[in-house]
């Protein structure tokens, strides 16, 4: 499944508007939602075919979003990309846990992001 579309979840409009502008300037479609609830909408209005996912959000974290979705066996089949600030072992042991596919720690430049979806993305094929 070629990866085209990319839901972007972040509370910070600072970090979505970065990750927007990387993502479009690579020819991805790219959707945004500052939290649990507006991607569970975005996730019903439009199928991604990966997810990059932020932890530290208000109400539902990234851990408990990401459990979620890879547990709703409408969306199980979406990759998830942790892409946080937080940076522990733990933290990536955790995330990988809950469904995760990778972990990406912030702040993340453009030519490794892209590098790394490749390479994310060829695995997900």
């Amino acid at each position: 499944m070629p990866v085209q579309k990319i839901l972007v979840v972040d509370d910070s409009k600072t970090e979505l508007h970065h990750l927007f502008e990387i993502l479009t300037q690579h020819g991805y479609a790219v959707r945004t939602a500052e939290g649990g609830e507006e991607a569970m909408q975005r996730l019903g209005e439009d199928r991604p075919d990966l997810i990059l996912m932020d932890v530290v959000m208000p109400g539902q974290n990234g851990f408990q979003l990401t459990r979620a979705i890879t547990r709703d066996p409408r969306f199980a089949g979406i990759p998830v990309i942790m892409c946080t600030s937080k940076n522990q072992e733990t933290d990536r042991v955790w995330g990988m846990r809950q469904g995760a596919k990778d972990y990406v720690v912030k702040p993340v430049r453009g030519a490794e992001l892209i590098a790394e979806l490749i390479a994310k993305i060829k695995q997900f094929d």
